[in-house]
Formats: C-alpha cells, sequence, structure tokens
C-alpha cells in the first residue's frame, strides 16, 4: 500500500476513484427517463394520436418529440362539447343561478292543497239585498268575536247559528255527519280544530222579531294561535266567551278576558254543552245547578280584579250577560228566553222579566202562596232556577215530554236516530237563539257608538305616548315649553298636539 495516498490518520487523499453510487444513480435516472416515455406514449394512444410508437419501443424507433414532457395546462382530460354533439350545437355557460327561490330545485309529486273546495253558497233565510240594507243601518249592526278555550263549542255555536239561517243540504256535511262550517281548511277538518279566525255576517232576529246584522269572528281556542285573538279583538266591539260547564275555565280562558278587560271590551259569557251534566255525567238537577253557579264564579272571579270595582262588568243571569247552551242539539236560552216560553206554553200573560229575575240566586216558589221566598220552606225545596229551568230540560231529554209543551213531530221523524230526533224536538220547543241575540244587542254597542269609543281610546293611548315621550326627551323637545294636547280633531286618530 502506498503511504502517499492516506494522510496520518488513515483517510484517503488520493486521486478520485470511480464509485458504484454513482453507475447507480445513472441507472436509476436511465429508468425514470424510460418510464416517462412511455407514460407519454400511453397519453398518445389515449388522445387518439395513432401515430404514436408502442409503449415498450425503443429510443431508436420513437419520434421525435415522442418523449417530451406535457404541461398540465396541455394535458386534455375530457372532449369538448363540440366533439361530443357536433359543430353545430351552441353552448351556452351561466355562471349564476337565474332559477327563483320561491321555485324549489326538485319539484314536488304533489301540491298540497289546504283549502276546501269551494261549494255554492247555501241558501239564506233571507235576501241579499235585505243584508246589504242592513250593512247601510251601523246602529243595527255588532262586532262579536267568539273566543274561549279549546274544545269549548265555539265552533258548535256557529254551526248552529248557521243552521237557523241557512238551507244545508248534507253536501256540506263532513264524513263524521259534523258540519263545521267555518273550518275552511282540510288541516282543521281533519285535526278537529280551528287555526284561522274566520268572519261570517249573519242576520239574526230578536226576541221582538227585530233583524239585526250579527258579523261574528270565530277564533282558535289553541293557546298557539292566540295572535288570531288578538287581532280579532280589535276588530270588534264586544266578546262572546264560551266556556264548557264541564272544564270550566281554563288558560286561554283566562287570557281572552284579560285581553277583552284590556281593550275594554264588553263581554257576554254563554255557557255551552251543558247536555253533557246530562248524558255524561248524569249529574242530578241540583248539582247541576251548583256546577252552572261555580263556572259563573270562576268567571267573575278572573274579571274582578280588573274590573276597577264596576259590579256592571261582572257576569250575572239576571243581569242579562250569561246565556246557556247545548249547540249540538240545537238549542240556547237566556233566563229572559225561558220565561217568555213559559208565557208561551201556558197562555198567561205576565211580566216575563220579572219572572226571569227570580229564576236565579237563593230564591224558592211556595206553590200554596205562589210567592217567591228567600228561605227554603223545606229541606227537600228546591231553588227556583231548578225547579223552572234544569228539571224541565232533564225532562226533555230524558223522556220526551213534547205532548206537554205543544210540539208534535212528524212520523218521518221518528226514524231517526237519537240525537237528529232530540235534536229536532230541542229546536221546535227552543226554537231561534233570540236570547243569544237579545244578549249581544243589548250588552255591546252599535257598530256607530263603538266607533267613536274606540277613536276616543286611540286618542288617550297616543297621549299617553306623547306625554311619556316629552318627560323623556326633556323641555328641550318643546323649547322649554309644556305639550297641551288638542282634542280638537277627534276624526284624527292619531292626536294631534300643539306647543
Amino acid at each position: 500500500m502506498d503511504d502517499s495516498l492516506y494522510d496520518e490518520f488513515g483517510n484517503y487523499i488520493g486521486p478520485a476513484l470511480e464509485s458504484d453510487e454513482e453507475d447507480e444513480e445513472e441507472e436509476v435516472e436511465d429508468e425514470l427517463d424510460d418510464a416517462e416515455a412511455r407514460a407519454n406514449a400511453r397519453l398518445d394512444l389515449v388522445h387518439g394520436n395513432g401515430d404514436a410508437g408502442p409503449v415498450g419501443m425503443e429510443e431508436d424507433e420513437e419520434e421525435e418529440g415522442a418523449g417530451a414532457v406535457v404541461l398540465h395546462e396541455d394535458k386534455k382530460y375530457y372532449p369538448t362539447a363540440e366533439e361530443v354533439y357536433g359543430k353545430e350545437t351552441e353552448t351556452l355557460v351561466m355562471d349564476e343561478d337565474a332559477q327563483p327561490l320561491e321555485v324549489p330545485i326538485i319539484q314536488p309529486i304533489k301540491t298540497k292543497k289546504l283549502e276546501v273546495t269551494e261549494r255554492g253558497p247555501p241558501v239564506t233565510s233571507y235576501e241579499p239585498e235585505f243584508l246589504a240594507g242592513l250593512m247601510a243601518t251601523p246602529e243595527l249592526a255588532r262586532h262579536v268575536a267568539i273566543v274561549g278555550h279549546l274544545h269549548h263549542g265555539k265552533t258548535r255555536v256557529m254551526d248552529m247559528l248557521v243552521e237557523q239561517t241557512h238551507s244545508l243540504g248534507p253536501e256540506y256535511l263532513n264524513p263524521d255527519g259534523s258540519l263545521r262550517f267555518t273550518d275552511t281548511r282540510l288541516d282543521e277538518q281533519e285535526r278537529g280544530i280551528s287555526l284561522k279566525m274566520v268572519p261570517m255576517s249573519l242576520v239574526l232576529q230578536s226576541s221582538s222579531s227585530k233583524s239585526f246584522l250579527i258579523n261574528l269572528i270565530d277564533t282558535p281556542g289553541h293557546i298557539n294561535f292566540n295572535d288570531e285573538v288578538s287581532a280579532a279583538m280589535r276588530m270588534c266591539d264586544g266578546v262572546l266567551l264560551v266556556v264548557d260547564v264541564v272544564e270550566g275555565v281554563m288558560v286561554s280562558t283566562e287570557k281572552a278576558v284579560r285581553q277583552a278587560m284590556q281593550e275594554n271590551l264588553p263581554i257576554c259569557l254563554l255557557i255551552s254543552k251543558m247536555d253533557r251534566l246530562i248524558t255524561e255525567l248524569k249529574l242530578p238537577p241540583r248539582d247541576a245547578y251548583f256546577k252552572l253557579r261555580h263556572t259563573i264564579d270562576e268567571v267573575n272571579a278572573l274579571i274582578q280584579p280588573l274590573a276597577g270595582g264596576r259590579e256592571e262588568l261582572l257576569m250575572d243571569p239576571v243581569r242579562g250577560n250569561v246565556a246557556f247552551s247545548a249547540a249540538q242539539y240545537g238549542w240556547s236560552f237566556t233566563l229572559e228566553q225561558f220565561a217568555q216560553l213559559y208565557c208561551e206554553v201556558y197562555g198567561e200573560k205576565f211580566d216575563h222579566k220579572e219572572f226571569a229575575r227570580r229564576l236565579w240566586g237563593d230564591l224558592w216558589f211556595v206553590p200554596e202562596t205562589r210567592k217567591f221566598v228567600k228561605k227554603a220552606p223545606s229541606s227537600d225545596a228546591e231553588r227556583s232556577f231548578i225547579q223552572f229551568v234544569m228539571e224541565p230540560i232533564y225532562k226533555i231529554h230524558g223522556q220526551g215530554m213534547l205532548n206537554n209543551l205543544g210540539i208534535y213531530l212528524k212520523p218521518s221523524s221518528f226514524s231517526k236516530d237519537v240525537r237528529p230526533l232530540l235534536k229536532e224536538a230541542c229546536s221546535n220547543i227552543f226554537g231561534p237563539a233570540c236570547g243569544l241575540v237579545d244578549m249581544l244587542t243589548t250588552h255591546i254597542p252599535s257598530a256607530k257608538k263603538a266607533s267613536a269609543d274606540k277613536v276616543g281610546r286611540c286618542l288617550c293611548r297616543v297621549s299617553v305616548y306623547n306625554l311619556l315621550m316629552l318627560e323623556r326627551l326633556g323641555r328641550r323637545a318643546c323649547n322649554g315649553r309644556v305639550l297641551v294636547l288638542s282634542s280638537a280633531a277627534p276624526h284624527d286618530h292619531l292626536g294631534r298636539c300643539r306647543c
């Protein structure tokens, strides 16, 4: 070994030697060149360059430029529309979606139908010209909102009034036999509840045969649709509160009372579904009377804290702002109407209003003296309401005493089922809802009078609002002068102010 080729530490310092690693690197580079050439040849075959040679051909057999590197921008992965559809094809490229938002991307197979197919208007018991004439007379018009809890009978009350003023055929009935005339949506009829408020104008007669235009609005009873109730109260001049005698005061009932008192609207109470006391609960007449009395006390417990000491706002059958009904069997009455029925049946001439005043409360009738007393004459004596009202109703539902009342049905009516037969009998006994009309027309102001009250309330609200804003902004808002509200223009709903 030549010592001159190594230093003192044994490291090689001689001329460069041929390395095996360089040979391996040259071989790897040659293999990469061959692989790239084969890949370019494959691409030429894919894109239709038929003059390209086979994949494994030698370098001397390749054409010039076959091994060149093709950039990504120059590569062609998909055919053009012209190559696919021909040269005469027009290509339209849209950068934005021109489809409107109301149109779904995928059209539904079925179009949902919410409203019931419109049927022809039913035949009314009055002429349309007579209805138009009443509309032109605001003194004879009443705007009433029917409010109450869910399933307390508001729609049934509307159906009872519609049946008394229209001639309805079987085509207006639902498959289950119910009418539900104001439920105009399919989902309302399927669920059996009202979802939207529905107004309806009816010509109804009072007990004195005087016709009135009653604009009724059937409102939903579910608490989730309370906005419909609020809108109806803003449009109406009074409220007909419907309470189920079995369920009593519920959540929606409390909210409706508060809203009516806040809007300063008069309230009339209608105790509905009285037939449930007889057919379902099977209560004796005395217990039914106390149930009715408890329901009225519940409503008064809601009104009294908001009445401000005004006793005339409380519910009292003697005052005439409470009515009783069983709309399923087509009857309703007030104390005056029931007293008038006694006058017609027995043919006696007496003051039915004085008789009605003695049909409620702790009053007993003594047959020997033919007087009403405030103390029970015996332990088994019944109150006047039980004796003269509840017991006859129980006998009508249980025994069907029609001959004593002078009511005779057609022979064809006796082939009907129990409910239609009882409904026809009760309708003949009690007649139309004259007592209900008397209550609405007496305790709810006319459209002319109520409009003036509404304007006054609007002016009062604007006045309070202006005073609050002045107090907030300070006297600088009016240059140190006091704001005085002007009432010279009551027709201006927004009010006017002057400094």
